[in-house]
């Protein structure tokens, strides 16, 4: 179920929050471009608040925590309704905790040792990060052969002029960016840009 979910959202935007009201608009403006998913991060004080937020504002849109790094963070968003929950890293202490709750978490990793550790512990997706510094598209060859029932959600470093790339590999389900949120769009307001882009990174062009 949720490598179909990804499958279909095609891209993650990751967002920083910076407020609640600017989120919002941000969020609204990906939808009018074609994005089905959003991930709001909890990096800012605004993050929570901001989940939850949209995910009361747009109903049909998919909305993701991110930076995810304690138990707490995910017993709390899974006590709020939240659906999914990336993290950066995987600490074994965080991908215990997630199997025990009601919501779907996708773990960060950047070795095989991670891959392995989420693995036997019967995650499905993982989110390759920082993609590009850890090796990107080679990473992801290499990683296909000793796991090839892994699906991966490469992050960081991604662009328009290189994510279909990773895309088109047979175990990436879904990539995450930022390119379309970036925070200079966002600050000023640039709406009308940000849903261009989208509906330019969701298009097959």
């Amino acid at each position: 179920m949720l490598v179909e979910q990804l499958k279909q959202a095609r891209l993650l935007p990751v967002v920083t929050a910076v407020d609640v009201d600017s989120t919002l608009l941000l969020a609204q403006a990906l939808q009018r471009g074609g994005m089905l998913a959003i991930e709001v991060t909890l990096r800012t004080s605004a993050g929570l608040d901001a989940i939850i937020a949209v995910k009361q504002a747009c109903p049909d849109l998919w909305v993701a925590a991110g930076t995810v790094t304690h138990p707490a963070e995910l017993e709390k968003l899974a006590a709020m309704g939240i659906d999914l929950a990336l993290s950066p890293g995987a600490s074994l202490e965080l991908l215990d905790a997630a199997r025990d709750l009601p919501l779907d978490f996708v773990p960060g990793v950047a070795t095989p040792s991670e891959v392995m550790a989420a693995q036997l512990r019967g995650y499905e997706v993982c989110k390759l990060f920082p993609a590009t510094v850890v090796g990107g598209l080679g990473m992801l060859k290499a990683l296909s052969g000793p796991f090839p029932g892994m699906q991966f959600c490469p992050t960081g470093g991604l662009t328009p002029d290189n994510f279909r790339d990773f895309l088109s590999q047979s175990n990436v389900v879904c990539c995450g960016g930022s390119w379309m949120v970036a925070p200079n769009l966002v600050r000023e307001g640039c709406w009308d840009e940000i849903e261009r882009l989208s509906r330019e990174a969701m298009s097959d062009a």
